[in-house]
Order: structure tokens, then sequence, then C-alpha cells
């Protein structure tokens, strides 16, 4: 069986990979491989300086990959043609297959370079053109005196009401189940309380 292994990536905290992991499974099975081995973060693809890339990048040079498994090319970068295809290239000098389940086309074809390049390309200005969306939306809300960002999860009052729970005893998972939110914000709650020295 081929040493078969994955890479997803999501840019936001918020997003998850379900949808790429259950599209690379099926792929993966309906060739006869297993992924047996899975790199997987939130990071932005605009630099290939990502530490579960670099996790990936080692076990190519160590032989522990054979085919590689992506849900779209731009999982593995987005910031331009060079490095899209020197990554490419990295892996082929390695003996790996790189299979994209989204793209559509094989990476072993005649065209391949110039396909590469054009998706890489596309990738690139696709990303810029969201940061431009992003930068736009940020200086208009600014212009009118709106907040940026995400919206806060608990008021001030609540806030207090989770620290005196606390400081009464209860933890953090009894103040999370008694309030129904989640232990990450009471914890962040707490903590910022404590920073403010409040």
């Amino acid at each position: 069986m081929t040493l078969a292994a994955a890479y997803v990536r999501v840019s936001s905290k918020a997003q998850d990979y379900a949808s790429q992991r259950s599209a690379i499974e099926r792929a993966a099975s309906a060739r006869g491989d297993s992924i047996t081995t899975w790199f997987a973060e939130k990071l932005s693809g605009k630099t290939l300086g990502r530490p579960e890339l670099d996790r990936l990048r080692g076990a190519v040079r160590a032989g522990e990959v054979r085919r590689l498994y992506v849900y779209r090319l731009d999982r593995l970068t987005r910031s331009g043609i060079r490095d899209t295809l020197d990554l490419v290239e990295e892996l082929r000098g390695a003996g790996v297959d790189l299979v994209t389940i989204a793209d559509g086309f094989d990476f072993n074809g005649p065209a391949a370079e110039i396909i590469l390049a054009v998706m890489a390309w596309a990738a690139k200005m696709e990303r810029l053109a969201i940061n431009e969306r992003i930068a736009a939306a940020r200086t208009r809300l600014e212009a009118e005196g709106r907040p940026w960002g995400r919206p806060k999860r608990l008021t001030p009052a609540q806030v207090a009401a989770i620290v005196a729970d606390h400081e009464a005893g209860r933890t953090v998972r009894e103040i999370a189940q008694a309030r129904k939110v989640p232990r990450s914000t009471v914890g962040r709650a707490i903590g910022r309380r404590a920073t403010s020295g409040a």
C-alpha cells in the first residue's frame, strides 16, 4: 500500500477541516489508499513558513510520504507562481504523487506546468482581493465609528458575574455549564479581569 498522507488548511480559526477531510477520504478510498498521516493547520497560505507544512516537507524528505492528497492546490500555498512551482517540484523530486481533489487535472500531463502557473497566479490574486475587501470593510466601519472584529460574546456585567463565581470557588467547567458558554470563553473572561487588575 502506498504511504499516503493528506494536508488540509483553513485560514480562519472559525473554519474547520471537515469538508476537505471528507472529500480526501473518499478520493483516497477510491484509489485504494488509506491516509496514514494528516497534516492540518489554521493559517493563511500567504507564506510557505507554516509549522505543519514544514513537518510535511520533513516527512517527504524522510521518504515517509509517497502520495499526498490535498483538497485543492491553493491549500498548499497561495503565495504565487514561484513558491507553488518550487513546492510541487520539491514533492515530485522526492517521488511524491500529488493528488488534488477539486482541481480536476493531472499534474503529470504535458501542460501541467502552465496550468500550475495559472492556478498559482489565480490563488494569489484571490488572496489579495480578500485582503483588499477586509481592509475596505475595516476602513468603512472605523469611519462610521463602529467596532471592528468579532463581537464580544459577554457583556461587562456577565464577565463580572463569571469572575465573582470563580472567586467564590466554582470551577471553570461549573461556570461554563451554569451560564451555557464555552469553557474557553469563561477562561478568557477570568484572565482578562485578572490582567486588568480589577
